[in-house]
Protein backbone atom coordinates (compact mmCIF):
# COMPACT_ATOMS: atom_id res chain seq x y z
CA UNK A 1 0.00 0.00 0.00
CA UNK A 2 1.04 3.57 -0.24
CA UNK A 3 2.65 5.04 2.43
CA UNK A 4 1.22 7.54 4.36
CA UNK A 5 4.13 10.22 3.93
CA UNK A 6 3.74 9.31 0.39
CA UNK A 7 0.56 10.50 -0.04
CA UNK A 8 0.80 13.76 2.46
CA UNK A 9 3.59 14.82 -0.10
CA UNK A 10 1.23 14.33 -2.88
CA UNK A 11 -1.71 16.15 -1.59
CA UNK A 12 1.11 19.14 -0.88
CA UNK A 13 1.92 19.01 -4.63
CA UNK A 14 -2.24 19.04 -5.48
CA UNK A 15 -3.88 22.34 -6.79
CA UNK A 16 -7.45 21.79 -6.86
CA UNK A 17 -7.76 24.24 -9.67
CA UNK A 18 -5.12 22.82 -11.76
CA UNK A 19 -6.57 19.04 -10.94
CA UNK A 20 -10.52 19.39 -11.89
CA UNK A 21 -9.18 22.51 -14.94
CA UNK A 22 -7.78 19.45 -16.57
CA UNK A 23 -11.34 17.81 -16.77
CA UNK A 24 -13.32 20.85 -17.19
CA UNK A 25 -13.81 24.46 -17.93
CA UNK A 26 -13.52 26.71 -14.95
CA UNK A 27 -14.13 30.46 -15.02
CA UNK A 28 -13.60 32.55 -12.48
CA UNK A 29 -15.95 33.73 -10.04
CA UNK A 30 -14.77 35.95 -7.22
CA UNK A 31 -12.49 34.30 -5.06
CA UNK A 32 -13.44 30.98 -6.32
CA UNK A 33 -14.58 28.84 -9.79
CA UNK A 34 -17.52 28.13 -11.27
CA UNK A 35 -18.50 25.27 -13.82
CA UNK A 36 -21.18 23.49 -15.09
CA UNK A 37 -21.18 20.02 -12.97
CA UNK A 38 -19.83 17.27 -14.67
CA UNK A 39 -21.74 14.90 -12.25
CA UNK A 40 -25.21 15.74 -13.08
CA UNK A 41 -27.43 17.66 -16.35
CA UNK A 42 -27.89 21.26 -15.50
CA UNK A 43 -27.99 24.46 -17.75
CA UNK A 44 -26.42 27.06 -15.69
CA UNK A 45 -23.42 26.31 -13.80
CA UNK A 46 -24.08 25.15 -9.75
CA UNK A 47 -20.54 23.68 -9.67
CA UNK A 48 -18.50 25.49 -7.19
CA UNK A 49 -14.47 25.48 -6.89
CA UNK A 50 -12.69 26.86 -3.59
CA UNK A 51 -8.91 27.02 -4.05
CA UNK A 52 -8.63 28.77 -0.68
CA UNK A 53 -9.74 25.42 1.09
CA UNK A 54 -8.70 22.97 -1.72
CA UNK A 55 -12.54 21.83 -2.13
CA UNK A 56 -15.73 21.37 -4.59
CA UNK A 57 -19.15 21.55 -3.83
CA UNK A 58 -22.07 21.33 -6.59
CA UNK A 59 -25.22 23.13 -4.78
CA UNK A 60 -27.02 21.29 -7.56
CA UNK A 61 -26.48 17.46 -6.53
CA UNK A 62 -24.16 18.04 -3.49
CA UNK A 63 -21.31 16.46 -4.85
CA UNK A 64 -18.14 17.66 -3.27
CA UNK A 65 -14.64 16.93 -2.26
CA UNK A 66 -11.22 17.33 -2.94
CA UNK A 67 -8.69 17.01 -5.93
CA UNK A 68 -8.34 12.80 -5.43
CA UNK A 69 -12.33 12.79 -4.29
CA UNK A 70 -13.06 14.29 -7.87
CA UNK A 71 -10.13 12.10 -9.74
CA UNK A 72 -12.14 9.23 -8.32
CA UNK A 73 -15.47 10.19 -9.01
CA UNK A 74 -14.92 11.58 -12.32
CA UNK A 75 -13.08 8.59 -13.79
CA UNK A 76 -14.63 5.94 -11.63
CA UNK A 77 -11.52 5.04 -10.10
CA UNK A 78 -10.51 3.61 -6.60
CA UNK A 79 -8.81 5.40 -4.42
CA UNK A 80 -4.88 4.10 -5.06
CA UNK A 81 -5.85 4.31 -8.35
CA UNK A 82 -6.50 8.10 -8.41
CA UNK A 83 -3.52 8.43 -6.43
CA UNK A 84 -1.36 7.20 -8.71
CA UNK A 85 -3.07 8.74 -11.58
CA UNK A 86 -2.19 12.42 -10.14
CA UNK A 87 1.13 11.42 -9.21
CA UNK A 88 2.06 10.40 -12.58
CA UNK A 89 0.31 13.83 -13.97
CA UNK A 90 3.02 15.31 -11.83
CA UNK A 91 6.10 12.89 -12.51
CA UNK A 92 5.84 12.60 -8.71
CA UNK A 93 7.40 9.07 -7.49
CA UNK A 94 5.00 7.17 -4.27
CA UNK A 95 6.38 4.60 -2.20
CA UNK A 96 4.33 1.71 -0.98
CA UNK A 97 5.27 -0.36 2.11
CA UNK A 98 5.64 -4.01 2.00
CA UNK A 99 1.93 -4.74 4.06
CA UNK A 100 -0.99 -5.63 1.91
CA UNK A 101 -3.23 -4.41 5.07
CA UNK A 102 -4.09 -1.03 6.02
CA UNK A 103 -2.81 0.28 9.34
CA UNK A 104 -4.82 3.03 11.46
CA UNK A 105 -3.20 5.96 12.33
CA UNK A 106 -1.68 5.31 15.19
CA UNK A 107 -3.19 8.01 17.86
CA UNK A 108 0.25 7.47 20.41
CA UNK A 109 1.48 10.95 18.57
CA UNK A 110 -1.93 12.69 19.64
CA UNK A 111 -1.87 11.24 23.49
CA UNK A 112 1.37 12.02 24.06
CA UNK A 113 0.99 15.85 22.90
CA UNK A 114 -2.39 15.63 25.53
CA UNK A 115 0.58 14.65 27.78
CA UNK A 116 2.82 17.42 27.25
CA UNK A 117 0.44 20.01 27.70
CA UNK A 118 -0.79 18.57 31.08
CA UNK A 119 2.94 18.86 32.01
CA UNK A 120 3.10 22.58 31.04
CA UNK A 121 0.38 23.52 33.08
CA UNK A 122 2.44 21.85 35.90
CA UNK A 123 5.86 23.38 35.18
CA UNK A 124 6.26 26.47 36.67
CA UNK A 125 9.49 27.43 35.02
CA UNK A 126 8.21 26.52 31.31
CA UNK A 127 4.94 28.30 31.92
CA UNK A 128 6.81 31.54 33.49
CA UNK A 129 9.24 31.39 30.21
CA UNK A 130 6.55 31.42 27.58
CA UNK A 131 4.72 34.45 29.94
CA UNK A 132 8.08 36.42 29.91
CA UNK A 133 7.90 35.76 26.11
CA UNK A 134 4.63 37.28 25.87
CA UNK A 135 2.90 34.11 24.87
CA UNK A 136 -0.38 34.63 26.16
CA UNK A 137 -2.69 31.52 27.61
CA UNK A 138 -4.90 31.21 23.70
CA UNK A 139 -2.06 30.87 22.00
CA UNK A 140 -0.67 27.79 24.39
CA UNK A 141 -4.06 26.20 23.95
CA UNK A 142 -4.02 27.23 20.05
CA UNK A 143 -1.33 25.93 19.19
CA UNK A 144 -0.93 23.30 21.65
CA UNK A 145 1.88 24.24 23.44
CA UNK A 146 3.45 21.52 26.07
CA UNK A 147 6.29 20.54 28.10
CA UNK A 148 8.59 17.70 27.78
CA UNK A 149 9.29 16.59 31.47
CA UNK A 150 12.23 13.83 32.40
CA UNK A 151 12.80 10.92 30.03
CA UNK A 152 11.71 8.05 32.43
CA UNK A 153 8.22 9.89 33.07
CA UNK A 154 7.81 9.98 29.40
CA UNK A 155 8.12 6.53 28.85
CA UNK A 156 6.66 6.04 31.90
CA UNK A 157 3.18 7.28 30.32
CA UNK A 158 3.96 5.51 26.93
CA UNK A 159 3.73 2.43 28.49
CA UNK A 160 0.51 3.32 31.13
CA UNK A 161 -1.35 3.76 27.46
CA UNK A 162 -0.42 0.46 26.43
CA UNK A 163 1.44 1.48 23.20
CA UNK A 164 4.52 -0.50 22.28
CA UNK A 165 7.77 0.80 22.30
CA UNK A 166 9.02 -0.33 18.61
CA UNK A 167 5.92 1.73 17.39
CA UNK A 168 7.22 4.97 19.34
CA UNK A 169 11.15 4.58 18.35
CA UNK A 170 9.02 4.62 14.48
CA UNK A 171 7.53 7.68 15.06
CA UNK A 172 10.45 9.44 16.60
CA UNK A 173 9.74 10.05 19.84
CA UNK A 174 11.33 7.64 21.37
CA UNK A 175 15.46 6.69 20.63
CA UNK A 176 17.58 3.59 21.37
CA UNK A 177 21.24 4.26 22.95
CA UNK A 178 24.05 2.17 24.68
CA UNK A 179 21.80 2.68 27.63
CA UNK A 180 18.38 1.24 26.57
CA UNK A 181 16.02 3.33 25.29
CA UNK A 182 15.12 6.90 26.07
CA UNK A 183 12.43 9.91 24.99
CA UNK A 184 13.81 12.05 22.80
CA UNK A 185 12.21 15.47 24.17
CA UNK A 186 14.24 15.79 27.80
CA UNK A 187 13.07 18.77 29.27
CA UNK A 188 12.01 21.38 26.77
CA UNK A 189 9.12 23.44 25.78
CA UNK A 190 7.10 21.34 22.75
CA UNK A 191 5.55 22.31 19.39
CA UNK A 192 3.50 20.22 17.82
CA UNK A 193 4.05 19.80 13.93
CA UNK A 194 1.31 18.74 11.84
CA UNK A 195 1.11 17.95 8.37
CA UNK A 196 -0.06 19.98 5.53
CA UNK A 197 -3.83 18.43 6.32
CA UNK A 198 -3.38 18.74 9.99
CA UNK A 199 -2.15 15.37 10.96
CA UNK A 200 0.24 15.38 13.94
CA UNK A 201 3.49 14.07 12.97
CA UNK A 202 6.14 14.83 15.43
CA UNK A 203 7.51 17.75 17.51
CA UNK A 204 10.10 20.92 17.88
CA UNK A 205 11.17 21.23 21.13
CA UNK A 206 13.29 24.56 22.75
CA UNK A 207 15.39 24.11 25.80
CA UNK A 208 14.72 25.55 29.13
CA UNK A 209 17.51 23.59 30.58
CA UNK A 210 20.31 25.61 29.22
CA UNK A 211 20.92 22.24 27.09
CA UNK A 212 23.68 23.06 24.37
CA UNK A 213 21.57 22.10 21.63
CA UNK A 214 18.45 24.65 21.76
CA UNK A 215 15.94 23.34 19.24
CA UNK A 216 15.59 19.84 18.62
CA UNK A 217 12.82 18.26 16.18
CA UNK A 218 11.83 14.82 15.74
CA UNK A 219 13.91 12.44 13.65
CA UNK A 220 12.94 11.45 10.23
CA UNK A 221 10.49 9.17 10.17
CA UNK A 222 7.66 7.38 7.84
CA UNK A 223 5.71 10.53 8.82
CA UNK A 224 8.10 13.12 9.16
CA UNK A 225 10.50 15.08 6.63
CA UNK A 226 11.16 18.04 7.71
CA UNK A 227 12.11 19.24 4.08
CA UNK A 228 8.46 18.97 2.93
CA UNK A 229 6.99 20.38 6.30
CA UNK A 230 6.23 24.18 7.53
CA UNK A 231 5.22 25.33 11.13
CA UNK A 232 1.97 25.94 11.23
CA UNK A 233 0.94 25.77 7.88
CA UNK A 234 -2.28 23.78 8.84
CA UNK A 235 -3.39 26.80 11.00
CA UNK A 236 -2.14 29.28 8.57
CA UNK A 237 -3.31 27.68 5.11
CA UNK A 238 -6.66 29.88 4.72
CA UNK A 239 -4.97 33.04 5.83
CA UNK A 240 -2.54 32.40 3.58
CA UNK A 241 -5.48 32.03 0.67
CA UNK A 242 -6.87 35.00 1.89
CA UNK A 243 -4.46 37.23 2.12
CA UNK A 244 -2.31 35.85 -1.00
CA UNK A 245 0.75 36.40 1.23
CA UNK A 246 3.07 34.06 3.69
CA UNK A 247 5.16 35.02 5.39
CA UNK A 248 8.26 32.39 6.55
CA UNK A 249 10.43 32.88 9.54
CA UNK A 250 12.75 31.10 11.89
CA UNK A 251 11.30 30.28 15.25
CA UNK A 252 8.54 28.45 16.53
CA UNK A 253 8.09 31.22 18.77
CA UNK A 254 7.98 33.89 15.79
CA UNK A 255 4.93 32.25 14.47
CA UNK A 256 3.21 32.10 17.75
CA UNK A 257 3.90 35.50 18.67
CA UNK A 258 3.16 36.86 14.87
CA UNK A 259 -0.08 35.34 14.69
CA UNK A 260 -0.86 36.39 17.96
CA UNK A 261 -0.59 40.36 16.81
CA UNK A 262 -2.74 38.98 13.58
CA UNK A 263 -0.03 38.19 11.00
CA UNK A 264 -1.75 34.50 10.70
CA UNK A 265 -0.16 33.79 7.64
CA UNK A 266 3.24 33.39 9.16
CA UNK A 267 4.82 29.60 9.40
CA UNK A 268 8.26 28.49 10.04
CA UNK A 269 11.24 26.29 8.33
CA UNK A 270 11.78 23.64 11.26
CA UNK A 271 15.30 24.13 11.78
CA UNK A 272 16.41 23.66 7.88
CA UNK A 273 16.69 26.18 5.01
CA UNK A 274 14.03 26.47 2.72
CA UNK A 275 14.52 23.88 0.14
CA UNK A 276 12.54 23.26 -3.40
CA UNK A 277 11.02 20.06 -1.21
CA UNK A 278 9.00 23.50 -0.17
CA UNK A 279 8.03 24.69 -3.18
CA UNK A 280 4.79 22.83 -3.50
CA UNK A 281 3.16 24.02 -0.50
CA UNK A 282 4.27 27.84 -1.47
CA UNK A 283 3.11 27.20 -4.57
CA UNK A 284 -0.53 26.59 -3.61
CA UNK A 285 -2.54 29.65 -4.33
CA UNK A 286 0.07 31.89 -5.36
CA UNK A 287 0.94 33.19 -2.81
CA UNK A 288 3.50 36.82 -2.47
CA UNK A 289 6.43 35.01 0.08
CA UNK A 290 8.13 36.82 2.66
CA UNK A 291 11.06 35.54 4.11
CA UNK A 292 11.29 37.09 7.36
CA UNK A 293 14.85 35.88 8.73
CA UNK A 294 17.12 37.26 11.35
CA UNK A 295 19.74 39.61 10.45
CA UNK A 296 22.83 37.84 11.37
CA UNK A 297 25.22 35.73 9.24
CA UNK A 298 23.06 32.69 9.30
CA UNK A 299 19.69 34.46 8.78
CA UNK A 300 21.47 36.48 5.94
CA UNK A 301 22.62 33.29 3.97
CA UNK A 302 19.67 31.55 4.55
CA UNK A 303 17.81 34.23 2.88
CA UNK A 304 20.07 34.71 -0.08
CA UNK A 305 19.84 31.08 -0.63
CA UNK A 306 16.11 31.14 -0.26
CA UNK A 307 15.93 34.03 -2.20
CA UNK A 308 17.50 32.44 -5.27
CA UNK A 309 15.43 29.36 -4.97
CA UNK A 310 11.98 31.37 -5.00
CA UNK A 311 13.15 34.08 -7.80
CA UNK A 312 14.22 31.29 -9.75
CA UNK A 313 10.66 29.64 -9.83
CA UNK A 314 9.30 33.22 -10.36
CA UNK A 315 7.58 33.24 -7.20
CA UNK A 316 6.28 36.54 -6.18
CA UNK A 317 7.71 38.10 -2.86
CA UNK A 318 11.07 39.73 -1.00
CA UNK A 319 13.18 39.61 2.25
CA UNK A 320 13.11 41.15 5.60
CA UNK A 321 16.06 41.32 8.02
CA UNK A 322 15.50 42.03 11.34
CA UNK A 323 18.62 43.53 12.49
CA UNK A 324 19.96 44.37 16.15
CA UNK A 325 19.41 40.63 17.28
CA UNK A 326 15.49 41.64 17.29
CA UNK A 327 13.13 39.09 16.01
CA UNK A 328 9.66 39.24 15.54
CA UNK A 329 8.47 37.52 18.65
CA UNK A 330 10.50 40.52 20.69
CA UNK A 331 8.70 43.17 18.32
CA UNK A 332 5.22 41.95 18.78
CA UNK A 333 6.12 41.38 22.50
CA UNK A 334 7.19 45.11 22.78
CA UNK A 335 4.13 46.14 21.01
CA UNK A 336 5.57 47.46 17.13
CA UNK A 337 2.94 45.60 15.33
CA UNK A 338 2.60 48.32 13.13
CA UNK A 339 6.39 48.46 12.42
CA UNK A 340 5.80 44.98 11.73
CA UNK A 341 3.26 45.58 9.30
CA UNK A 342 5.11 47.90 7.47
CA UNK A 343 8.13 45.99 6.91
CA UNK A 344 6.03 43.07 6.01
CA UNK A 345 4.54 45.22 3.21
CA UNK A 346 7.58 46.82 2.06
CA UNK A 347 10.09 43.87 1.69
CA UNK A 348 13.44 44.01 -0.40
CA UNK A 349 12.17 42.13 -3.71
CA UNK A 350 13.93 38.62 -4.19
CA UNK A 351 16.25 39.68 -7.12
CA UNK A 352 17.76 43.02 -6.07
CA UNK A 353 18.24 41.08 -2.75
CA UNK A 354 20.24 38.47 -4.45
CA UNK A 355 22.31 40.88 -6.35
CA UNK A 356 22.74 43.53 -3.64
CA UNK A 357 24.40 40.32 -1.53
CA UNK A 358 26.26 38.86 -4.23
CA UNK A 359 28.05 42.54 -4.81
CA UNK A 360 28.27 43.25 -0.91
CA UNK A 361 30.60 40.09 -0.83
CA UNK A 362 33.35 42.12 -3.06
CA UNK A 363 35.75 44.88 -3.11
CA UNK A 364 34.46 46.80 -6.13
CA UNK A 365 36.87 49.44 -6.00
CA UNK A 366 39.40 46.75 -7.15
CA UNK A 367 38.95 45.48 -10.92
CA UNK A 368 39.97 41.94 -10.19
CA UNK A 369 37.06 41.79 -7.73
CA UNK A 370 34.64 43.83 -9.74
CA UNK A 371 35.33 41.15 -13.13
CA UNK A 372 34.54 38.64 -10.35
CA UNK A 373 31.55 39.93 -8.97
CA UNK A 374 30.20 40.81 -12.71
CA UNK A 375 30.66 36.94 -13.53
CA UNK A 376 28.66 35.78 -10.40
CA UNK A 377 25.47 38.60 -10.85
CA UNK A 378 25.66 36.77 -14.73
CA UNK A 379 25.50 33.86 -13.34
CA UNK A 380 22.74 34.07 -11.49
CA UNK A 381 20.94 36.25 -13.91
CA UNK A 382 21.08 33.24 -16.82
CA UNK A 383 18.49 31.02 -13.98
CA UNK A 384 16.16 33.78 -14.38
CA UNK A 385 13.54 34.44 -17.59
CA UNK A 386 14.45 36.49 -20.49
CA UNK A 387 12.48 39.83 -19.70
CA UNK A 388 14.22 39.96 -15.71
CA UNK A 389 17.47 39.45 -17.17
CA UNK A 390 16.81 42.53 -19.75
CA UNK A 391 15.19 44.06 -16.19
CA UNK A 392 18.59 43.73 -14.36
CA UNK A 393 21.16 44.11 -16.67
CA UNK A 394 20.80 48.08 -16.25
CA UNK A 395 20.96 47.98 -12.45
CA UNK A 396 24.34 45.88 -12.43
CA UNK A 397 25.70 48.09 -14.74
CA UNK A 398 24.40 50.60 -12.92
CA UNK A 399 26.25 49.18 -9.60
CA UNK A 400 29.39 47.74 -10.54
CA UNK A 401 30.11 51.77 -12.97
CA UNK A 402 30.14 49.70 -16.26
CA UNK A 403 28.27 50.22 -19.75
CA UNK A 404 25.29 47.60 -19.87
CA UNK A 405 27.03 46.23 -23.24
CA UNK A 406 29.79 44.41 -21.07
CA UNK A 407 26.95 42.23 -19.63
CA UNK A 408 26.31 39.18 -22.30
CA UNK A 409 23.39 37.30 -21.37
CA UNK A 410 23.21 34.61 -24.60
CA UNK A 411 21.66 31.36 -23.84
CA UNK A 412 19.00 29.24 -22.96
CA UNK A 413 17.94 30.25 -19.30
CA UNK A 414 16.86 27.78 -16.20
CA UNK A 415 13.74 29.41 -16.14
CA UNK A 416 12.73 29.13 -19.32
CA UNK A 417 13.78 25.76 -19.48
CA UNK A 418 14.55 24.01 -16.35
CA UNK A 419 16.64 21.29 -17.85
CA UNK A 420 19.77 23.07 -19.19
CA UNK A 421 21.34 19.76 -19.67
CA UNK A 422 22.51 19.36 -23.18
CA UNK A 423 22.47 16.38 -24.94
CA UNK A 424 21.15 13.36 -22.81
CA UNK A 425 19.69 13.30 -19.28
CA UNK A 426 20.22 10.59 -17.40
CA UNK A 427 17.50 10.81 -14.50
CA UNK A 428 19.54 8.36 -11.98
CA UNK A 429 22.87 10.33 -12.43
CA UNK A 430 21.32 13.58 -11.35
CA UNK A 431 18.87 12.07 -8.65
CA UNK A 432 22.46 11.39 -7.17
CA UNK A 433 23.64 14.36 -7.69
CA UNK A 434 20.77 16.07 -6.23
CA UNK A 435 20.85 13.59 -3.45
CA UNK A 436 24.75 15.47 -2.74
CA UNK A 437 22.76 19.00 -2.70
CA UNK A 438 19.62 18.59 -0.55
CA UNK A 439 21.62 15.61 1.89
CA UNK A 440 25.06 16.25 2.56
CA UNK A 441 25.24 13.34 5.01
CA UNK A 442 25.09 11.21 1.90
CA UNK A 443 28.30 12.58 0.52
CA UNK A 444 30.62 10.55 2.08
CA UNK A 445 28.67 7.18 1.29
CA UNK A 446 27.91 7.78 -2.35
CA UNK A 447 31.92 8.56 -2.54
CA UNK A 448 33.07 5.72 -1.34
CA UNK A 449 31.24 3.69 -4.27
CA UNK A 450 31.40 6.17 -7.08
CA UNK A 451 33.93 8.51 -8.49
CA UNK A 452 33.00 11.31 -10.85
CA UNK A 453 34.53 9.32 -14.15
CA UNK A 454 31.96 6.56 -13.61
CA UNK A 455 29.02 9.09 -14.59
CA UNK A 456 28.46 9.27 -18.60
CA UNK A 457 26.27 12.16 -18.84
CA UNK A 458 26.91 14.42 -15.79
CA UNK A 459 30.14 14.78 -14.68
CA UNK A 460 30.75 18.25 -14.85
CA UNK A 461 27.47 18.41 -12.51
CA UNK A 462 29.04 15.95 -9.98
CA UNK A 463 32.43 17.93 -9.95
CA UNK A 464 30.15 21.06 -9.25
CA UNK A 465 28.53 19.39 -6.33
CA UNK A 466 31.66 18.40 -4.61
CA UNK A 467 32.96 21.85 -5.08
CA UNK A 468 29.86 23.30 -3.17
CA UNK A 469 29.24 25.62 -6.66
CA UNK A 470 25.49 26.37 -5.47
CA UNK A 471 25.28 29.06 -7.83
CA UNK A 472 26.57 27.30 -10.83
CA UNK A 473 23.21 27.68 -12.89
CA UNK A 474 23.35 23.74 -13.61
CA UNK A 475 23.15 23.25 -10.13
CA UNK A 476 20.08 25.77 -9.63
CA UNK A 477 18.74 24.72 -11.95
CA UNK A 478 18.78 20.74 -10.38
CA UNK A 479 17.63 21.84 -7.18
CA UNK A 480 14.40 22.89 -8.15
CA UNK A 481 13.71 20.45 -10.83
CA UNK A 482 10.30 18.89 -9.62
CA UNK A 483 11.51 15.47 -12.10
CA UNK A 484 14.42 14.70 -10.19
CA UNK A 485 14.00 13.38 -6.84
CA UNK A 486 16.65 12.90 -4.56
CA UNK A 487 16.59 10.25 -2.91
CA UNK A 488 15.66 10.45 0.83
CA UNK A 489 17.05 7.54 3.53
CA UNK A 490 19.52 5.20 2.94
CA UNK A 491 17.74 2.12 1.78
CA UNK A 492 16.48 4.21 -1.18
CA UNK A 493 19.96 5.10 -1.92
CA UNK A 494 21.84 1.98 -1.84
CA UNK A 495 19.22 0.57 -4.02
CA UNK A 496 19.83 3.72 -6.45
CA UNK A 497 23.58 2.95 -6.18
CA UNK A 498 23.06 -0.43 -6.71
CA UNK A 499 21.66 -0.17 -10.15
CA UNK A 500 23.75 2.39 -10.98
CA UNK A 501 26.96 0.61 -10.63
CA UNK A 502 25.68 -2.51 -12.16
CA UNK A 503 24.57 -0.39 -15.42
CA UNK A 504 28.45 0.67 -15.14
CA UNK A 505 29.54 -2.57 -14.98
CA UNK A 506 27.76 -3.71 -17.60
CA UNK A 507 28.36 -0.90 -19.55
CA UNK A 508 32.33 -1.88 -19.69
CA UNK A 509 31.92 -5.23 -19.50
CA UNK A 510 30.51 -4.79 -22.79
CA UNK A 511 33.14 -2.60 -23.83
CA UNK A 512 35.93 -5.34 -22.53
CA UNK A 513 34.09 -8.24 -24.24
CA UNK A 514 34.14 -6.16 -27.79
CA UNK A 515 37.81 -4.69 -27.76
CA UNK A 516 40.26 -6.60 -29.85
CA UNK A 517 43.25 -5.08 -29.07
CA UNK A 518 43.57 -6.32 -25.29
CA UNK A 519 45.71 -9.15 -24.18
CA UNK A 520 43.98 -12.65 -23.34
CA UNK A 521 45.11 -12.49 -19.65
CA UNK A 522 43.85 -8.75 -18.88
CA UNK A 523 40.89 -9.09 -20.66
CA UNK A 524 40.03 -12.16 -19.49
CA UNK A 525 40.38 -10.60 -15.49
CA UNK A 526 38.78 -7.83 -16.70
CA UNK A 527 35.58 -9.88 -17.67
CA UNK A 528 35.79 -11.90 -14.39
CA UNK A 529 36.40 -8.93 -12.60
CA UNK A 530 33.33 -7.22 -13.98
CA UNK A 531 31.28 -10.34 -14.09
CA UNK A 532 32.12 -10.67 -10.33
CA UNK A 533 30.81 -6.85 -9.45
CA UNK A 534 27.56 -7.55 -11.13
CA UNK A 535 26.88 -10.51 -9.23
CA UNK A 536 27.53 -9.13 -5.97
CA UNK A 537 25.13 -6.46 -6.99
CA UNK A 538 22.66 -8.47 -7.80
CA UNK A 539 22.54 -10.04 -4.57
CA UNK A 540 22.31 -6.78 -2.99
CA UNK A 541 26.08 -6.09 -1.93
CA UNK A 542 27.22 -2.41 -2.64
CA UNK A 543 31.01 -2.36 -4.37
CA UNK A 544 33.31 -0.18 -4.85
CA UNK A 545 35.20 1.35 -7.91
CA UNK A 546 38.84 0.45 -8.45
CA UNK A 547 39.72 2.01 -11.67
Amino acid sequence: MITQDSIEALKARLDIVDVIGNYIELRKNGANFKARCPFHDEKSPSFNVNPQKQIYHCFGCGAGGDAIKFVMEYEKLSYPEALEKLAQSLNFTLHYDDKGVKKERSKLMDRLSDFYSSCLEKNTQAKAYLHERGVFESSIEHFGIGYAPASQQTLGFIKSQMFRMDEAVDLGVVGKGENGLYARFIERITFPIHSPSGALVGFGGRTISGHAAKYVNSPQSEIFNKSRLLYAYHHARESIHRKKEIIITEGYLDVVMLHQAGFTQAVATLGTALTAEHLPLLQKGEPRVIMAYDGDDAGQNAALKAAKLLSTKKIDGGVVLFEGGLDPADMVKSGQIEALGTLFRQPQPFIPFVLERILSAYRLQEPLQKEQALHECIGYLKTLSPLMQEEYRGHIASRLGISPALIKLSGTTAAVQVQPFLGVRDIGELGLIKTMLEHPRFVDQILDFIDGSMLTHHGAEFALALQGRLDDPRLMALRIDPQIRAFENDTELKAEMRTFLRTFYLRRLKTVTSENTLKFEKKAFLIRTYRDKISRLERGELVSFDG
